[in-house]
């Protein structure tokens, strides 16, 4: 960029435009809500929008899942690349290919790229990308466990013309909607965010109309250059040193009860940080692997996270420029084609930010996060009875909680690390109303969470019917049978999760990564955990586990056995006496949360190979 326009531009002016494109981004947002009229899209909001500068550097990306928008630099890379000078004004680029330009998540990932001009010059990328209800594949909805290559898992579209100077190629609209299982609905999604895009560059054109290219332009220089000296002082205050962390998926779907781990040494040194996965496992056969542009989104969001909340609004290719990211290519955080990537958003993608987060709760003990719940998705596929139609359901609804910080409690309700809370959770009305099930349950179970001083989020119980034909149920990304995301500075880690379909007398329990038989009068259970804890239970203040019994987010039991707290069973006063001498010495035995698979209550057992401080 000509540096006659980085003239320093006056206070107001300089807050009035940066702000124009974070409450840009957000309306954008927002208006995908409004207008699409997917499960995932509309009402989830499993979708992410963003602005980028012709050159890719990122300028606005204020809310969203890192991994569908933080490593769009290198698709639009990819695209200069591809194109070189045909890109016009009126142009809509579609992508979802992780490998061949889209550098994205995984095939579900649809996103619109529509490249803005000013006066005939190329100045501005925008982003419109959502998660579609189905891309083609062997399985509705793309995650099917065991396909042989990423062709399995759908429609690969390296970066193609949908819209060449405001035409539509109506051949190749044809062509990708005669290969997903519901083309009039993903058509109405993809002209919403199609729409969403038009509207950017409109607000964007009006922009540059009130303030000129050169102000506007010299604003953002101004904001990256601000916010990468505010974030290079935030890595300043961390320890210089090499600092590890690892976390693990169950199985990788295809080689099953084998855990896949993703292994981190952070390097700070002065105010840059070096996040190196190289000793993380060699990609797998099955649908877990990461591609290099997830990895290094998800890397980057986990290390943007221990940073000061008041940078939240801030962040661009400043924040970017101190973090490098080093994922060797054949490791599952760095694919090669045509690996299976179906599950990587919160397979990998989940590990490598469960990873950095245990890396750097060691380097700022005083900012520690401590490890959210691991999900519990799945994709089921049947026939709704009231109108004979085929459908798939995907939700995060049956999620469990966000995990603890340092200071704080984690938040009951967040679905899942991978989401930073931007995925809600849906209407069980509208679930309801959408899809043939009936809805028996939905609540924070009591304990079912990492215990600390500060606790995670509550572990969640979710049960429903199936009022629907007989049908397949794909637990896809799910995960949390066996692993267990780590707790921080002695908090207790997250506890493991179940999913059990009853059929009569039967239990039947789905691991994660399998494909499970539905039929009409299942009730599916899910007990999907809550986030880890932060810190040692025996020195959670004793007022706050006082209120968490009576909230019924801790028991009794949990109360004496992991918080050293005794309140009598009917009043639920304390006893001080009794609470003052269980806590003068850390407990001879620890507890954790645990799942009685008869019952399927929550219950407490001892820790086995752990007593005292939990480490």
């Amino acid at each position: 960029m000509e540096k006659h326009i980085l003239a320093t531009i006056d206070p107001i002016t300089l807050s009035t435009v940066w702000h124009a494109f974070q409450s840009l981004c957000r309306e954008m947002r927002n208006m995908v809500a409004r207008t699409a009229q997917s499960y995932l899209i509309a009402t989830l909001k499993d979708l992410s929008v963003g602005v980028w500068l012709a050159d890719g550097s990122t300028v606005a990306v204020p809310e969203g899942l890192a991994g569908q928008f933080l490593g769009t630099h290198l698709a639009i890379e990819s695209i200069k690349e591809k194109f070189k000078n045909d890109l016009h004004p009126g142009d809509v680029i579609l992508t979802n290919d992780p490998y061949h330009g889209g550098h994205t998540n995984h095939l579900p990932d649809w996103g619109f790229i529509r490249p803005i001009f000013y006066k005939g010059e190329l100045l501005f990328f925008t982003l419109v990308r959502g998660h579609q209800m189905d891309t083609g594949g062997s399985f509705p909805g793309g995650y099917f466990a065991n396909g042989y290559d990423i062709i399995a898992e759908g429609l690969c579209i390296q970066p193609l013309k949908v819209i060449n100077r405001g035409v539509e190629d109506a051949n190749l609209w044809a062509l990708i909607f005669n290969n997903v299982r519901w083309p009039v609905e993903t058509r109405i999604d993809c002209n919403s965010m199609i729409a969403t895009s038009k509207f950017a560059e409109n607000r964007i054109v009006n922009l540059l109309d009130r303030y000129g290219k050169d102000t506007v332009l010299g604003a953002i220089h101004q904001m990256m250059d601000r916010t990468e000296k505010a974030v290079r002082a935030e890595i300043a205050a961390m320890p210089d040193g090499i600092y590890n962390g690892e976390a693990s998926t169950d199985d990788d779907g295809t080689i099953l009860d084998e855990p896949v781990t993703v292994r981190l040494d952070a390097t700070v040194k002065g105010d840059e940080i070096t996040l190196d996965f190289s000793r993380s496992d060699a990609q797998r056969p099955g649908f877990v692997n990461c591609i290099y542009a997830a990895t290094y989104a998800r890397a980057v969001a986990s290390t943007i996270i221990f940073m000061d909340p008041a940078l939240a609004n801030f962040h661009n290719q400043g924040s970017l420029r101190p973090i490098k990211v080093i994922a060797p290519l054949g490791t599952v955080t760095n694919a090669r084609y045509p690996a299976t990537v179906g599950a990587s958003p919160v397979n990998m993608g989940g590990q490598v930010m469960e990873a950095v987060i245990e890396a750097l709760s060691k380097a700022r003990p005083d900012r520690a996060i401590a490890c959210w719940n691991k999900h519990r998705g799945d994709y089921t596929f049947a026939v709704d009875p009231r109108n004979g139609e085929r459908y798939v359901r995907t939700t995060f609804d049956y999620d469990g909680s966000a995990g603890a910080v340092w200071g704080h409690d984690g938040m009951t309700g967040p679905t899942q690390l991978n989401t930073l809370g931007s995925v809600h959770r849906g209407s069980m009305e509208e679930a309801e109303i959408r899809f043939p099930w009936r809805m028996l349950k939905l609540e924070a179970q009591a304990d079912f969470n990492g215990a600390g001083r500060w606790r995670g989020g509550g572990g969640v119980d979710w049960r429903a019917v199936n009022e629907g034909s007989d049908g397949r149920m794909a637990t896809g990304s799910s995960d949390g049978d066996v692993t267990q995301g780590k707790g921080a500075q002695g908090g207790q880690p997250v506890p493991c999760c179940r999913t059990i379909i009853l059929r009569g007398t039967e239990k039947i329990r789905v691991k994660p990564h399998r494909m499970a038989e539905i039929k009409k009068g299942d009730i599916v259970v899910k007990l999907s955990s809550g986030g880890a804890g932060v810190g040692d239970p025996w020195e959670r203040p004793i007022e706050n586990v006082i209120l968490d019994v009576v909230r019924e987010m801790v028991s009794l039991e949990a109360a004496r056995l992991i918080y050293g707290v005794v309140l009598d069973s009917v009043t639920l006063r304390l006893d001080e006496a009794a609470t003052r001498k269980l806590r003068s010495s850390p407990p001879a035995q620890r507890y954790e949360a645990v799942i009685n698979e008869e019952s399927l209550d929550i219950e407490l057992k001892p820790v086995e190979g752990r007593t005292g401080v939990a480490s």
